[in-house]
C-alpha cells in the first residue's frame, strides 16, 4: 500500500517550476446561465470524526462541507462575483483553518506557494456569484469527487464550465474517515470517499431543480477510482467521468474492495488521461513504465460505451483548475501554459458533450462523442481517443427487458421482443416472471393498464397457460372491463376445467348480471 500512497504523491505532487496559467487566459465556452454558488456544512450522523488539531479526545458527526454551482438567469450587473481568493478561504475552511487570516492564504498550504504572481491570482474573478437564486425547473446534476486529501473547490472553473450550461455540480472534500487525514490511498480511503458520494447524492435528490433520474459522477486522480467504487452500488449514477482518474493506475485497490464487481458498472465512462511520462521521469521518481500504457480496469468493459482520452500537452495535476492556477511546473516534461490552457478547454468540451450525450440524448453531442477530435475542430497533435463498445452478444435477461420496456409504459413489448429475438435467438422469460411482474403493477389503478398489457403479452408467448389468462381476466376486472374479464377467465377454464378460481368468478359476474 505505500506503493500507492508514493504514485499519488508523485502524481499530485510532481511539479518544481514555478509558472502558472492566470484564470483569464483559460478562455472557455461558457454557456447561456448566469452561475450561483453556495457553500454550507453539512453532516454524516452515521460516522463519527475528529478534528485532530484540535488535540481533543471528542468526536462529532462526520462533517461533509458541500460546495454547489448552479444555473440562474438573475442580473448580475451590481454583484461582485467570487475572487479566487474567495475559493481558496473555502479550501483553509475544509482543511480545519476556517480563521487563517488572508495575509496567511499563500504561505500555508502545500498546494499554493508564496509568489507575486499567485499574489494577484488571488484577486482574479471567476464567473460564479454567491447564493443567487435558482433557475426554475430539473437540471441534470454531477456529483464531483475530488484528488487525493483537496477541497471540494479544486475544479471550480469546470463545475461554473457545466452549471453555465445547464448542470448542478455538488462536491465535498476529499477527506479520511476518522480525521481531514487519509491513510494513503488504502481500501478504507476508497470506501469513505465512496461513502461521502452516496451521502452527496442523497442530499442531491432532495434539493429543488436536481432531476433524480440524470445523476452522473466526475472524480478527479484519487476520486477518479472512488466515484467508479459509488456507481458499483449506486443505480442512481447514470454516467461516469475519470479526470485522470486512480482507477487506472491503482485497479488493484478498487478491487480489493468488498463492493467490487465489474459487472455492474454499466454506464457509460469516460477517462480522460494525462500524457505519457518521459522515461528519464519515470527512472528518476521510480515509477513503473506500465503507467503509461496500461488499463485493465478499461480493457475489462464490456456492458457500456467507454471512451479513454490522452491529452499529449497535460500531466496529471493540470486536469484541475488549481493545478493550473498554482501548481508549480516541472521542467523535465511539462508543455508550455498556453498548451496546457487549451488542452484544459477541451477538457471542458469533452466533458460537456459526453453528459449531453448520455444523461440526456442529445444527437449533436452523442456525434461528438463518435467522430474524430479533428472533426470536432480540435487540432491535431492534442490528444488521441480509444473507444470500447460495448460487447453485442452480452446476455439479456428479463430484468433488461423490463428496464427497456418500462419506459414507455410498456406500450411496444411485442416489437421490442420482436427485435430482440434477432439479436438473442434464444432469449426466454419464465412464465413466472412475466405473472409476478404483471400482479406487482395490478392493484395501483395508476398502473394496471401496464399490468394488462403485460399479461397481453404473456399470453402471446404461453398461449396454454391457464394462470396467466386468469391473471389477465384479474387484471380485466380490476380495471372495470367485465367482458374482457369473462372472456379471459373463460379461456383459463378451458385450459385448466379444475381451475376453481376462475370457475367461482364466472359464476359471480354470471349473477351480478342478472
Amino acid at each position: 500500500m505505500k506503493k500507492l500512497a508514493g504514485t499519488i504523491l508523485f502524481l499530485i505532487l510532481l511539479n518544481s517550476l514555478f509558472a502558472q496559467n492566470k484564470l483569464e487566459e483559460i478562455d472557455i465556452s461558457y454557456g447561456p446561465y448566469t452561475v450561483g454558488f453556495s457553500h454550507y456544512p453539512s453532516f454524516d450522523s452515521s460516522r463519527v470524526y475528529s478534528r485532530i488539531f484540535d488535540y481533543s479526545n471528542k468526536k462529532t458527526p462526520r462533517p461533509i462541507p458541500i460546495s454547489i454551482w448552479y444555473p440562474s438567469n438573475q442580473e448580475v450587473k451590481e454583484i461582485t462575483p467570487l475572487t479566487v481568493k474567495d475559493y481558496v478561504k473555502i479550501l483553509a475552511e475544509e482543511q480545519e483553518w476556517e480563521y487563517l487570516p488572508d495575509y496567511h492564504l499563500l504561505n500555508w498550504f502545500q498546494e499554493i506557494q508564496n509568489t507575486p504572481q499567485n499574489e494577484e491570482q488571488l484577486q482574479e474573478k471567476s464567473n460564479a456569484y454567491f447564493d443567487l437564486k435558482q433557475l426554475d425547473g430539473n437540471f441534470p446534476t454531477v456529483i464531483y469527487s475530488p484528488s487525493y486529501q483537496a477541497s471540494s473547490i479544486e475544479n471550480f472553473i469546470l463545475c461554473e464550465f457545466l452549471a453555465s450550461h445547464g448542470y448542478i455540480v455538488i462536491s465535498s472534500p476529499s477527506r479520511g474517515a476518522d480525521s481531514r487525514f487519509l491513510e494513503g490511498g488504502t481500501v478504507k480511503d476508497l470506501e469513505t470517499q465512496a461513502r461521502d458520494i452516496q451521502f452527496l447524492i442523497e442530499k442531491a435528490t432532495q434539493m429543488p431543480g436536481v432531476d433524480p433520474d440524470k445523476i452522473a459522477s466526475m472524480g478527479f486522480s484519487f476520486g477518479g477510482m472512488s466515484n467508479v467504487l459509488s456507481q458499483m452500488r449506486d443505480s442512481r449514477i447514470k454516467a461516469l467521468i475519470s479526470l485522470d482518474g486512480t482507477v487506472k493506475y491503482a485497479y488493484q485497490t478498487l478491487q480489493a474492495s468488498p463492493f467490487f464487481n465489474i459487472e455492474n458498472v454499466n454506464v457509460p465512462f469516460i477517462h480522460m488521461a494525462q500524457k505519457d511520462i518521459p522515461k528519464e521521469v519515470l527512472e528518476a521518481d521510480n515509477i513503473e513504465a506500465s503507467l503509461n500504457s496500461e488499463f485493465t480496469f478499461f480493457d475489462e468493459l464490456e456492458q457500456n460505451d467507454a471512451f479513454q482520452l490522452k491529452f499529449l500537452h497535460l500531466t496529471h495535476p493540470y486536469f484541475s483548475t488549481m493545478g493550473i492556477l498554482f501548481g508549480t511546473r516541472d521542467p523535465r516534461q511539462d508543455h508550455a501554459d498556453s498548451m496546457i490552457a487549451e488542452s484544459y478547454k477541451i477538457v471542458t468540451s469533452y466533458t460537456l458533450n459526453f453528459l449531453n450525450a448520455y444523461l440526456l440524448g442529445n444527437e449533436k453531442a452523442l456525434d461528438f462523442m463518435k467522430v474524430s477530435p479533428e472533426n470536432n475542430g480540435i487540432k491535431d497533435g492534442f490528444l488521441t481517443i480509444k473507444k470500447n463498445q460495448p460487447i453485442e452478444n452480452r446476455s439479456f435477461d428479463f430484468s433488461d427487458f423490463n428496464d427497456l420496456n418500462n419506459k414507455n409504459g410498456y406500450a411496444t413489448l411485442n416489437e421490442n421482443y420482436d427485435s430482440l429475438k434477432v439479436v438473442y435467438p434464444n432469449l426466454e422469460f419464465p412464465e413466472g416472471n412475466l405473472n409476478t411482474l404483471g400482479l406487482q403493477l395490478l392493484y395501483n389503478k395508476e398502473t394496471t393498464e401496464k399490468s394488462i398489457r403485460i399479461f397481453e403479452f404473456a399470453t402471446r408467448l404461453y398461449p396454454n397457460s391457464a394462470n396467466l389468462f386468469d391473471s389477465l381476466g384479474e387484471a380485466y376486472l380490476f380495471h372495470g372491463d367485465i367482458e374482457k374479464a369473462k372472456i379471459n377467465y373463460q379461456k383459463s377454464l378451458e385450459l385448466n376445467p379444475q381451475n376453481e378460481s376462475a370457475a367461482s368468478v364466472l359464476k359471480r359476474l354470471e349473477k351480478t348480471k342478472k
